[in-house]
């Protein structure tokens, strides 16, 4: 099935695990905007196109995202075979007079917050928190595992573990969490290999407190600097393989997520 050139996919998150989801499908022909958040809270920046929102313009592996702010910009970015990204909390801050066909819930807040099956034509959901026939139509499963990616049209994906896939023995340990309420400052940058101990930032708030490596490994992800962040907001992310590569390249599951994102927008498109 071809896409229809006049419809409109909305990318609800533009973090890591969304940009697999776009990068799937501008690549099978969908026209996709993305909506953000004004500050968004993406930790694997370098990877992710919600990071046009500050920037202006990002590039990941060849797909090109550029923040607009107005329906004439969106169109424009279309044009230039670029990915429109978009501050729009709500579906209803989205810049555009043309209704959205598909709307794709890519935040993975773990629950379903203000989503509903009648938000559009077809809603899909990522992770856990939404029943289909309720909250969307279709979930993508999120968790590492057998079924990564698949598609489900009925039911709930895996509950939430609360802690990321293992890697060479780390899990939770991976994920740095804010120690108090403040405002982040890095001393170290994405893509750093950095020695168990290492301050790698500072937030301060009523206090400051540093941030702390874990472990010897490689700065996967931070937070955007400057942010002002909650008690226990994840804000960075440690992975114990020195692969540079996996800074700048979307992951495996990020494009097993976005393949079942395809798969689902198709099957429910050909519905009768």
């Amino acid at each position: 099935m071809q896409p229809a050139p006049d419809e409109i996919v909305l990318v609800r998150g533009g973090g890591d695990i969304a940009t697999g989801v776009v990068w799937r499908l501008h690549h099978a022909g969908f026209r996709v905007l993305v909506a953000e958040l004004p500050h968004p809270l993406t930790i694997r920046r370098t990877v992710a196109v919600s990071s046009a929102v500050t920037s202006g313009h990002v590039d990941i592996e060849g797909l090109a995202a550029r923040r607009c702010d107005d329906e004439q910009s969106v169109r424009t970015c279309w044009d230039l075979g670029e990915i429109p990204v978009v501050v729009a909390p709500t579906i209803g801050d989205v810049p555009m007079s043309q209704p959205m066909s598909s709307i794709i819930d890519c935040r993975l807040a773990k629950q379903p917050l203000d989503s509903s099956m009648n938000d559009a034509e077809i809603v899909i959901a990522l992770g856990p928190g939404f029943s289909v026939g309720t909250h969307c139509h279709a979930v993508i499963e999120t968790m590492r595992g057998h079924r990564l990616g698949r598609a489900l049209f009925s039911g709930m994906a895996e509950p939430n573990t609360g802690s990321p896939g293992e890697i060479e023995g780390k899990s939770a340990e991976r994920v740095i969490r804010a120690p108090l309420r403040g405002c982040i400052t890095w001393s170290s940058e994405i893509g750093d290999f950095v020695k168990e101990g290492t301050v790698l930032g500072e937030v301060a708030g009523e206090t400051s407190m540093h941030v702390h490596a874990p472990f010897t490994g490689m700065v996967r992800g931070l937070i955007a600097p400057g942010s002002q962040v909650s008690v226990g907001l994840k804000i960075a992310d440690i992975d114990p393989r020195h692969d540079p590569e996996a800074c700048v390249q979307i992951s495996d599951k990020a494009l097993a997520v976005g393949g079942g994102v395809v798969e689902a927008l198709h099957r429910l498109s050909t519905r009768s």
